[in-house]
Parts: C-alpha cells; sequence; structure tokens
C-alpha cells in the first residue's frame, strides 16, 4: 500500500456500496482466494472509494459493523 493523504470524507454521499473488483483487491495486495467472500467497496460521489481492512496494516479486507442512533447493530453488505 502507497503513501497517500487523508482525504475529506465529511459531507461526501455514499453513492454505491459493493463487493471490491479483482483490480481493487490486486492494487490493495489482497488475494481473492483467502477471503470468503470479496471485501466491500464504499464509493462517494466524487469518486473516493473505502476498503474495510481485517487490521491497520491492511492485511486483507474485512467486515464493516455499525450501529443506529438507537443503538441497534447492523454490518455493511453488498448491495443486491
Amino acid at each position: 500500500m502507497g503513501t497517500c493523504k487523508m482525504r475529506p470524507l465529511v459531507g461526501q454521499k455514499i453513492v454505491a456500496v459493493r463487493a471490491m473488483t479483482a483490480a481493487e483487491m490486486k492494487r490493495q495486495g489482497w488475494c481473492q482466494d483467502r477471503q470468503e467472500t470479496a471485501p466491500i467497496a464504499i464509493v462517494t460521489e466524487d469518486g473516493t472509494k473505502l476498503f474495510p481492512s481485517k487490521d491497520g496494516e491492511g492485511n486483507g479486507g474485512g467486515c464493516l459493523f455499525g450501529e443506529t442512533k438507537k443503538g441497534e447493530g447492523f454490518y455493511v453488505a453488498e448491495e443486491a
């Protein structure tokens, strides 16, 4: 993974939630055959893509979990 500048995300609209492509996984250094399913890609309106990782070193894709304002838990899955 290369060095990058932090991109501003506040105010960006999420326009897609999908499985990462093989090319995106290759650029991250992740092998799809080691993943049960392709990791999630979150795409914002300006084309920024977010890829949840299993750790801070980028050793593979991971899951993204969240919580609503009411405290209800959920996980992010790709769009159907």
